[in-house]
């Protein structure tokens, strides 16, 4: 038999602290307390119909519901349950769903705090951004049901207007999101953006591609879960955090890194513009590579080809060929967006440019092009490492595969 549940008390729940992922505590008859990121402390009741399990239904946050009223709620949806009939009707008008507190602008602040807020700095203010410039003043004050897929358009397609069809991918996915999380919790029963098509808001020619956010974290959970060889998924992994070139990668040789240091020093010869780069690494770039040493047979190369050949670097479309044969869903994308993808987030970030550009072995016009290579050394450190780091919280977002543990920078 399962084991009953400790009933809980005021002292039990107050003494209760957030964890990096919310987590429920049972009461008994049905009866638990879900404990999120932010803090807050949300009753739901569970329960089972027709032999199957339904969703978590929301009674309302502690302290406002109280223990006594928590359970009292419980009993009586317990007694709706046994009659054969679903609890959440009654739930929302004990909630006073109908009300104008349910309007997007409360909730997305709920949301945001819940879900978001915990996120990496730059994800959450790109979000947040999203929200205040964009959703809230065209649907801040609509009831959530009464948001259609009409007015998630007209959003994305004033963003378009304004040259930035990614930023408007992005902010149908910020919607999305946030529609999800309300259906989760009974809010909503239809999510609006869902009925977006991606490739109907932003459809870039693959030259001007741009991966948004949440594609990132998609198409790495992808690679990752694939069956191509941990080598090729680290390399994959590598070219985003790093933002070099495809060759400069596959052909690199050990001999150019000092990982105690963080530094790759890319010779000038493998360079496109014939001066030697230096990438500096991220924490986590650091730990794949050490990875890597142990992967390699090669004393020289850190993709060599397989064993029997002569000591040479893979092929140049090895890794464009390892991509086709997962057969993503991914729309309109080649290796080489990495750069572009990196460049145009932390662009959006505030970041220096010129830093940027001298990450991505870009040549800057005018009196700061004759600098030399070790200019914009720290800006370009925290560079990398807030890249890998956002990267990182892209791909972890909905993570159900074995990433690795890549050390990150305190």
């Amino acid at each position: 038999m399962p084991k009953a549940a400790t009933p809980l008390n005021d002292k039990r729940i107050k003494a209760m602290k957030p964890r990096a992922k919310r987590y429920l505590v049972a009461d008994g008859g049905g009866l638990a307390l879900e404990v999120m990121t932010s803090g807050a402390k949300i009753w739901r009741y569970r329960y089972s119909l027709h032999g199957r399990q339904q969703p978590l239904v929301t009674i309302g946050e502690y302290p406002s519901i109280s223990l006594q009223d928590a359970r009292e709620r419980a009993r009586k949806y317990a007694e709706t349950v046994a009659g054969g009939v679903s609890p959440i009707a009654d739930a929302r008008k004990d909630r006073g769903a109908s009300k104008a507190h349910d309007s997007v602008r409360p909730f997305s602040d709920q949301w945001f705090n819940s879900e978001i807020a915990n996120k990496s700095k730059s994800y959450s203010t790109v979000t947040r951004r999203a929200l205040d410039k964009d959703i809230l003043p065209a649907i801040g004050a609509k009831p959530l049901a009464d948001v259609n897929a009409g007015d998630v358009l007209a959003i994305c397609d004033k963003v378009k207007g304004r040259g930035s069809p990614q930023m408007a991918l992005f902010t149908r996915n910020v919607i999305k999101r946030m529609y999800e999380y309300a259906i989760s919790r009974q809010a909503v029963a239809i999510n609006p953006a869902q009925q977006l098509v991606a490739r109907f808001i932003a459809t870039p020619q693959s030259r001007t591609r741009v991966l948004a956010p949440d594609e990132i974290g998609s198409l790495m959970r992808e690679v990752y879960a694939s069956d191509m060889s941990r080598a090729y998924k680290l390399a994959l992994h590598l070219l985003v955090i790093t933002m070099v070139r495809k060759s400069e990668l596959t052909e690199a040789e050990w001999s150019e890194f000092d990982l105690d240091a963080g530094i790759w020093r890319i010779p000038a010869a493998r360079m496109k513009k014939d001066n030697e780069h230096w990438v500096y690494l991220s924490a986590q770039a650091v730990e794949m590579i050490r990875e890597l040493r142990t992967l390699s047979h090669s004393q020289r190369f850190l993709f060599p080809m397989r064993r029997g050949y002569e000591d040479r670097p893979i092929a140049k479309s090895t890794l464009n060929q390892a991509v086709r044969a997962m057969k993503s869903d991914m729309q309109h994308f080649v290796i080489h967006d990495f750069r572009r993808t990196a460049s145009t987030h932390l662009h959006e970030m505030g970041l220096s440019s010129d830093a940027i550009e001298k990450a991505l072995a870009h040549s800057i016009k005018g009196i700061k092009g004759v600098y030399n290579r070790a200019e914009y050394a720290d800006e370009r450190r925290k560079i990398l490492q807030l890249w890998a780091t956002f990267v990182d919280a892209q791909i972890n977002e909905g993570a159900k595969v074995v990433i690795g543990r890549f050390g990150q920078a305190a």
